[in-house]
């Protein structure tokens, strides 16, 4: 007796059904996972439902894989690609043209250098003193230098690289953007760092990897540094749109002669364009607050969809094969945040004032 599946005519109903499925089950994974993020233990270390997002579905994944119908996986791949990128968009509107314009220049200039120094660095060290592939090393660099996960994600978007490649960037701004939000602020408490407030959220909104950390960080040093650090980082994250296109071009530059034209190319960010669009958008007000407000918390559902779907993907025995060499780039990422950021965070305070 012929199946349903036998019936080509049924193949793209069947199909679509699987693909609505695999999408509905990410969102419902996404909904407990934020949730769990929303626990007083986990808020407060100042965890994003990102991150929650990437591990539990990577637990998830290698563990129960068998668990999810082979139709599902077109879902599941469109929320870890095709979502990303409308969710990456949409992040632009989280950030102003306004916002950026009260902190300065400073704010302005130390982004730039602290992003454009944290790339090549960690290019460098990734690509040639640890032999890192070029993607594995893009993303976490890119993790560390912008905005933690939500730039691993564009980059990753924008690479089409590995499952497992993003999610050891990610690895590396979960374990140092943590250490950073609970040690920065003990140490400008304590004296130990000289910065006053204008400092202080210089340092921290130019130097540690996610939105959330940032503001985890600054809360504990003063309002006023606070707002300071939010601005900064926002600067950062809006500096995502022209390092993609510059990345871009240079990986197409670099591509050796009679090399096909698909390979070492990195697509073109049409979500980076529509993240600059709806900067503007957020720049000139168009939108009431409420419904900025409601459209940035889909945002985020959507962002963590991304992850966890992203999570599903990863397996660990590609983690184990790149070995610690992620890791330690990242460690070193991190030092120089810490110490080229504060030499650049005093250097720009004593020239711009």
């Amino acid at each position: 007796m012929a199946t349903a599946t036998s019936n080509p005519a049924l193949a793209p109903t069947l199909s679509t059904r699987g693909r609505l499925n695999g999408i509905l089950f990410v969102a419902l994974f996404a909904l407990a996972v934020t949730q769990l993020a929303a626990l007083p233990a986990i808020a407060s270390l100042g965890i994003s439902p990102l991150i929650v997002g990437i591990v539990a579905g990577a637990l998830y994944g290698n563990a129960l894989r068998d668990g999810v119908p082979a139709s599902w996986a077109a879902g599941i791949n469109f929320s870890a690609r095709g979502l990303l990128r409308i969710a990456v968009a949409f992040f632009g509107l989280r950030v102003s043209l306004q916002e950026i314009a009260e902190v300065g220049w400073s704010g302005l200039t130390v982004s730039l250098l602290v992003v454009t120094s944290t790339l090549l660095i960690g290019l460098w060290c990734g690509t040639k003193l640890f032999k890192l592939d070029r993607d594995t090393a893009l993303l976490t660099a890119a993790g560390s230098a912008i905005c933690g996960a939500a730039a691993v994600l564009a980059f990753e978007s924008a690479l089409r690289s590995a499952p497992h490649k993003s999610a050891m960037a990610v690895g590396s701004v979960v374990l140092f953007g943590t250490l950073s939000m609970f040690l920065y602020p003990v140490a400008i408490n304590a004296g130990w760092l000289p910065l006053d407030t204008m400092g202080a959220g210089l340092f921290l909104g130019g130097t540690i990897h996610e939105v959330a950390q940032v503001v985890g960080a600054a809360s504990n040093v003063s309002p006023e540094a606070t707002h300071i650090a939010t601005i900064v980082k926002m600067t950062r994250v809006m500096l995502l749109v022209p390092v993609l296109l510059v990345v871009g071009l240079w990986i197409s530059r670099s591509r050796q002669p009679g090399q096909a034209q698909g390979n070492g190319r990195i697509a073109m960010p049409w979500f980076a364009f529509g993240f600059l669009a709806l900067v503007l958008v957020n720049s000139l007000q168009v939108l009431p607050g409420s419904v900025t407000q409601a459209i940035n918390s889909l945002d985020t559902f959507a962002l963590t969809m991304a992850m966890t779907a992203l999570g599903m993907e990863t397996r660990w025995s590609q983690i184990r094969q790149a070995g610690p060499k992620a890791l330690i780039t990242g460690a070193i990422l991190n030092l120089w945040l810490v110490g080229g950021g504060m030499a650049i965070t005093l250097g720009v305070q004593r020239l711009l004032g």
